[in-house]
């Protein structure tokens, strides 16, 4: 009778470890006698001891910290930059059989990559077209990485370190364009007001009384905005578009 509740225990404990429970997001490669079989998950399954080994792969998406790379870029400009990498497992059998280490292998060609694609490119394009060395480097690791079941989502690059030497031309270079800016448009606000002034002229050629009434309406703007007396000379000329026009009416 003992001997019939020991087996039993050890054939309980057998099932019991024969059991795995895999999360919605992992599925099991499974070798049974060194040979792959069908992957599964997610779920219940169950692994005979002994004879099967059973590796877990995650499905989800692994954030990579690429680590600041020093590069020279196509014009000669010593910078160091990083990245983050956005990748996740497609095919769990060849993330297992393919390579040893699929996490640290993409981390290695991620940073090869990021020196190769950067150093191509000069430093302007590297500093405004960041979109499009973005895509470029999520391309060439997407193909690099495909035979080993790994599909790169997104590639970021975070930080373009700059040598201090090159930071200050950098902030020469904006104060002077700002200072460009500010002169164009300084002389197109002085060019606009000339040829108000032009126009003005014109007017005031064709009809001499309103030269007089300005000059009398700067004269009361003046009184106006002064506590003092002003003392103006006032020229005859002033009064004889008036003179004139009291003859006209009279005659």
């Amino acid at each position: 009778m003992e001997w019939i509740i020991a087996v039993l225990v050890a054939l309980g404990m057998l099932l019991f470890s024969s059991i795995r429970v895999l999360r919605e997001y992992e599925r099991a490669v499974i070798f049974r006698i060194g040979r792959v079989i069908p992957t599964k998950g997610p779920g219940l399954i169950l692994v005979i001891p002994v004879i099967d080994r059973m590796v877990r792969v995650s499905l989800r998406v692994v954030v990579l910290d690429v680590e600041k790379q020093d590069v020279i870029t196509r014009d000669n400009v010593s910078v160091a930059v990083n990245a983050v990498v956005y990748f996740k497992v497609v095919d769990p059998q060849r993330a297992v059989l393919s390579i040893e280490d699929y996490l640290y292998a993409t981390g290695q060609v991620a940073q090869t990559t990021l020196r190769a694609v950067t150093g191509e490119a000069e430093l302007d394009s590297l500093l405004a077209e960041r979109d499009n060395i973005n895509h470029r480097l999520q391309e060439i690791l997407d193909m690099r990485t495909d035979p080993w079941g790994i599909k790169v989502t997104q590639v970021e690059v975070k930080h373009i370190d700059l040598p201090a030497e090159m930071q200050r031309a950098m902030a020469r270079q904006a104060e002077a364009e700002r200072e460009r800016r500010a002169k164009i448009i300084a002389a197109k606000g002085e060019l606009q007001a000339s040829e108000k002034l032009a126009q003005a002229a014109k007017v005031m050629e064709q009809s001499p009384i309103t030269l007089q009434l300005r000059y009398l309406q700067t004269l009361r703007e003046i009184a106006a905005e002064n506590n003092s007396t002003t003392l103006f000379p006032i020229p005859i000329d002033l009064f004889k578009p008036f003179v004139d026009l009291i003859k006209r009416r009279d005659d």
